[in-house]
């Protein structure tokens, strides 16, 4: 089971941490996060390997958000926020993902709940 947590309400420029923990298993191979807005798709932000500790990024969020862990918690630290932001985020992951799909939400088994990020202009 994994337990997002970390949103809030920001102001637009405004930096914000996201946490996931994982409880009663491991991570797996494949660690990331999903964001989706009212009415549209749940598209990839970031992901991690965890084993090797390569990160990815989708193109809105290079150079903005970095996704980090340590041994109990993958992170997505975001910085200079913009209201297009603003989305429920999720983290998901998956124990025997290949790379070719890590931006792919069908392909991860487990999901957090969810924390609602909230960017204001």
């Amino acid at each position: 089971q994994l337990q997002a947590s970390g949103g809030g309400l920001v102001q637009a420029g405004d930096s914000l941490r996201l946490f996931c923990a994982a409880s009663g298993r491991t991570f797996g191979r494949y660690v990331s996060w999903f964001r989706q807005a009212p009415g549209k798709e749940r598209d990839f932000v970031a992901g991690i390997n965890w084993n090797t500790v390569t990160t990815y990024y989708a193109d809105s969020v290079k150079g903005r958000f970095t996704i980090s862990r340590d041994k109990n918690t993958v992170y997505l630290q975001m910085g200079s926020l913009k209201p297009e932001d603003t989305a429920v985020y999720y983290c998901a992951a998956s124990p025997s993902l290949i790379l070719s799909t890590i931006a792919i939400a069908d392909g991860y088994a487990y999901w957090g709940q969810g924390t609602q990020v909230t960017v204001s202009s």
